[in-house]
């Protein structure tokens, strides 16, 4: 009698697994390079954030949430997001939302999109004339700079990623509203057709 909930379970478990794993859209592949879509690049940010960056040893925390990415005409790319800040281990309150442009790199180590050279244009404050004090902004440039080092806004699929690794990049940038990087070879006859969904 235990047997058909337990088989219900099971079989609901192994569609979230799936949906889990097809979650991730494929890259596109166009000769050398290789290209993801914004609302792929959003997809994955969405499940990469909310971040915290602990200052003063705990004594300071900053969230950043929400993250909203744009991708206009030019080569850098605009993200916004949420920041809070927490003191004394008390509850965060919200500070307002801060948008960002950055260049693109792409690193072979992390299989990802990483932000080139990110800049703070804008803060929208939460609350009327509220501004980024100067300790505040130093953290958020902190963490935007660790961010920007070593957590990719997108990180290829690893089993097409696994692909790429002997081949050298050439340029990663902005285009017709994608991520895309370009290798020193034809990736047509690397990649399966099969690993592309295409």
């Amino acid at each position: 009698m235990r047997l058909r909930p337990m088989l219900t379970r099971l079989a609901a478990t192994s569609v979230l697994v799936a949906a889990a794993i097809g979650a991730q859209a494929a890259p596109s592949i166009d000769g050398r390079q290789l290209s993801v879509e914004a609302g792929d690049v959003q997809q994955y940010l969405d499940g990469s954030f909310p971040r915290t960056q602990d200052a003063l040893g705990g004594l300071v925390a900053l969230t950043m949430s929400d993250p909203k990415l744009s991708l206009p005409a030019g080569e850098r790319l605009d993200l916004g997001m949420d920041i809070a800040l927490a003191t004394a281990g008390g509850a965060p309150t919200r500070l307002g939302t801060v948008k960002l442009s950055s260049g693109l790199r792409y690193d072979q180590q992390t299989q990802g999109f990483h932000l080139q050279q990110p800049t703070m244009d804008e803060f929208t404050p939460a609350r009327q004339g509220a501004k980024l004090d100067s300790r505040t902004r130093s953290l958020l440039n902190a963490w935007l700079s660790d961010y920007a080092q070593r957590e990719p806004i997108y990180r290829i699929d690893p089993a097409v990623a696994g692909l790429l690794g002997a081949l050298q990049v050439q340029s990663a940038q902005v285009k017709d509203g994608r991520l895309q990087v370009t290798f020193n070879q034809d990736l047509g006859t690397m990649i399966p057709a099969g690993l592309l969904g295409k």
